[in-house]
């Protein structure tokens, strides 16, 4: 899989020296094949989560614009049982949130045990879009690497699975992607001068991500740079990843419910005995 896996802080990683683009070996329709029985086994080892309540799992999904956040939610979640997912978006602060510290209006949406929450941008929009815009001052932000490896470890150590993706895109895939964008009326609705006006920060903003995933890489919660220029094999790598990372604990769930089975099965008997 042409991905790379950062769980350890001040691995330097250099995003340019990074392809965006799948393996020459990779084959499209060999790709939807995988991707459909992993879309069947994500919603198995999500029931199992759901009904064992042992862990929570959060999804977090940063990237450039046009990187396929949208897309990403769109069909790997849309595998998953809505029942027990909550898609989170994060803006601009409103004037309560700027009211508290950074990650209040974060931990607020963090998962109760046996649900998905996917984060649609997160809580590293304040080490880099307020990096980037001078929002707040820079000793403000540089310390705000430690609160968020803290906030995660808390989630990791109350059952929270956190999974990190970078959507890597090219700087030529997202001018292609935004002047498409243009042409098609469905897609219209997207078009912002504020992404043409990003891209003239393309370097700031690569150097803060790879402060971030210098900063912020444990291995509790690692980050996975998705190589995302080719939309169908962004989708199989999140899925295959998020697939990968619940997969060990299979066992232990279906332990648990065959437990709570037993307890409900003698229930049942007691109840019966009583009519």
């Amino acid at each position: 899989m042409n991905t790379i896996r950062n769980d350890k802080q001040a691995a330097k990683l250099k995003l340019d020296r990074i392809s965006a683009a799948p393996p020459k070996k990779a084959d499209r329709d060999e790709a939807k094949t995988e991707f459909d029985a992993l879309g069947e086994e994500l919603f198995d080892l999500q029931d199992l989560l759901w009904g064992a309540k042992m862990n929570s799992v959060l999804i977090v999904l940063q990237g450039r614009d046009t990187a396929g956040k949208d897309g990403t939610i769109k069909h790997v979640v849309g595998s998953l049982n809505p029942r027990g997912v909550s898609v989170t978006s994060f803006g601009v602060p409103s004037t309560e949130e700027r009211e508290h510290d950074f990650l209040w209006r974060v931990h607020r949406e963090a998962p109760r045990k046996g649900e998905f929450s996917i984060f649609n941008r997160s809580h590293y929009e304040d080490v880099l879009v307020a990096r980037v815009n001078s929002l707040v001052p820079k000793p403000l932000w540089k310390l705000r690497y430690q609160h968020i490896r803290d906030f995660e470890s808390l989630l990791t150590e109350h059952g929270t699975i956190v999974l990190k993706f970078f959507l890597h895109i090219s700087q030529e895939e997202q001018e292609q992607r935004l002047l498409a964008r243009e042409q098609e009326p469905r897609k219209a609705w997207k078009i912002s001068a504020g992404d043409w006006e990003d891209r003239k920060h393309w370097g700031d903003y690569t150097r803060a991500y790879e402060e971030v995933f210098a900063r912020t890489s444990t291995e509790q919660a690692p980050w996975h740079l998705v190589p995302s220029d080719a939309k169908w094999y962004r989708n199989l790598v999140v899925a295959r990843t998020v697939a990968e990372a619940l997969r060990p604990y299979r066992k232990q769930w279906q332990e648990r419910l065959d437990e709570v089975g037993v307890e409900k099965k003698t229930e049942l008997k007691a109840w019966r005995k009583k009519r």
